[in-house]
């Protein structure tokens, strides 16, 4: 019982029969094997019970069905067998073949699509049915910053790198208080966790979290869609394995467009920030032609900062105290009379999740603050300066996501590699007169950078704290320090 058998001719010899534990068809295997002499070596090794070679990796004997040995030990979850077979000059082909019994094969995972596309795999971290849009980054380390990174808040997120959780997680490398994303995918999750400061798994550490993911899709295609496509909504479940039921989810799901995510990830109260950058953070002197090193730089003035935080990730204010910045963080949602209330040197507007258009409340307290303290904004701040200013935003089509991101400084010619994570941008068609273009995206030519003319106000699309990513662009937080000791 389970057993089934094909008939193939080795290497233009007679017929012999391959047996297989489970029931694929003829069509699946075709032509196996095509050198006899390669048959004869399989044969050998089959009679000295050691069964087939490594990269043959299926249990199975050639010639008769003694002796046969027990297929591999397979989780229960997955509902079939992958078989490596020959298929002739040097090459192989993976063949999936069901458990004896019958019934269809379902996978441990699946994420829908919105466009009635399903990609099925094996299930890791939490289990739970989760739906968001569906986005990549193409970072190749650095993930655990990602994972809590709030502007992620309501997203699919897609690892474009092979494979992700090789370091494991550490307590360190966080920028939240919590895992912000709804769902993971990955081509491979490494079961092995391999550094010196790692205190668990990838597949752990999610399923603390209640985070589902999914790994052995192909992420290339995947992503290939979106990037042909953009980005869409997605359901990703470990607990429904029905399609047509799960693209039906997925259809209906709620878009990001009009939805006020920063009420979801900004504190409740005020809080003071003091820690500072760690040694690994801070770039080690470099000596001069004669080999004296720089001397220590003078110790700035105390300045205080009023960081709002949308979203905020932690290393922006750690930047923010390195330059010797007392920060006062308040919740998004605080009004300008409530920022102006603190007597800060300057205003700092964070990153966050999601779409700009609906978050009135925010763009009216930047706008009370414009050309009366120092501002500078990252990402979702970038875009609330904009729109205070009186420029308009719109929806990427894919967004950038990665640390690879090519950006050139307008004003001196540098082009920066940075780290990025939006889904929207600044439409230059909208931009006031008052507001210059100082940073460009060098792949699509999108703002990455803006400034007031005539008052201390300016910003970036990117993120020049890093983490993870390049450290290229940190220098626009010493532009800031500048603005401060300016005024």
């Amino acid at each position: 019982p389970g057993m089934a058998e094909a008939s193939v001719r080795l290497g233009g010899t007679t017929p012999q029969s391959l047996h297989f534990q489970g029931e694929p068809s003829v069509d699946e295997t075709g032509s196996l094997v095509s050198e006899a002499r390669r048959a004869k070596a399989k044969q050998h090794r089959a009679k000295r019970g050691q069964g087939w070679p490594r990269r043959a990796s299926g249990w199975a004997a050639l010639g008769s069905p003694t002796p046969q040995f027990a297929p591999r030990r397979v989780p229960p979850h997955e509902p079939y067998q992958r078989r490596h077979v020959w298929i002739g000059l040097g090459r192989s082909k993976t063949v999936r073949i069901p458990f004896p019994g019958g019934g269809t094969p379902v996978a441990s995972a699946a994420l829908a699509l919105e466009d009635g596309t399903v990609y099925v795999g094996e299930s890791f971290g939490a289990t739970g049915t989760v739906s968001g849009e569906v986005c990549f980054n193409t970072s190749m380390t650095g993930y655990q910053e990602i994972l809590t990174d709030p502007s992620y808040r309501g997203q699919i997120l897609t690892m474009t790198a092979a494979e992700i959780g090789n370091y494991g997680i550490n307590a360190e490398d966080v920028e939240s208080g919590r895992l912000q994303m709804a769902g993971f995918v990955v081509r491979s999750a490494s079961r092995i966790a391999s550094n010196f400061t790692s205190t668990g798994t990838l597949h752990d550490y999610l399923a603390a979290a209640g985070v589902v993911g999914i790994q052995g899709i192909d992420t290339r295609a995947l992503v290939r869609k979106l990037r042909s496509q953009g980005v869409m909504t997605g359901v990703l479940s470990s607990e429904i394995h029905d399609h047509k039921q799960l693209v039906a989810m997925a259809s209906s799901a709620e878009s990001l467009v009009g939805r006020d995510m920063v009420r979801e990830v900004m504190p409740e109260a005020a809080r003071d920030w003091s820690d500072k950058l760690d040694a690994w953070s801070e770039p080690l002197p470099q000596p001069s032609i004669g080999g004296e090193l720089p001397p220590a730089a003078a110790e700035k003035p105390l300045k205080h900062v009023v960081a709002l935080d949308y979203g905020m990730k932690w290393n922006i204010a750690r930047h923010l105290a390195s330059r010797n910045c007392r920060v006062t963080v308040l919740p998004g949602s605080a009004s300008a009379d409530e920022v102006l209330a603190l007597s800060p040197d300057g205003v700092f507007l964070s990153n966050g999740p999601g779409d700009p258009e609906p978050l009135t409340y925010a763009v009216e307290t930047v706008r009370g603050l414009v050309g009366k303290l120092p501002i500078f904004g990252i990402c979702l701040g970038h875009q609330l300066l904009a729109q205070a200013c009186g420029a308009k935003t719109f929806k990427l089509k894919f967004g950038h996501r990665g640390g690879n991101q090519p950006v050139m400084d307008l004003s001196t010619g540098t082009v920066e590699i940075t780290s990025q994570n939006h889904g929207f941008a600044v439409e230059e068609e909208s931009l006031p007169a008052d507001l210059e273009v100082t940073h460009r995206n060098l792949n699509d030519g999108t703002i990455e950078g803006l400034r007031h003319r005539t008052l201390p106000a300016a910003s970036v699309q990117y993120h020049p704290e890093a983490a993870a990513g390049p450290h290229d662009s940190a220098y626009l937080f010493d532009r800031f320090r500048a603005m401060l000791d300016a005024v």
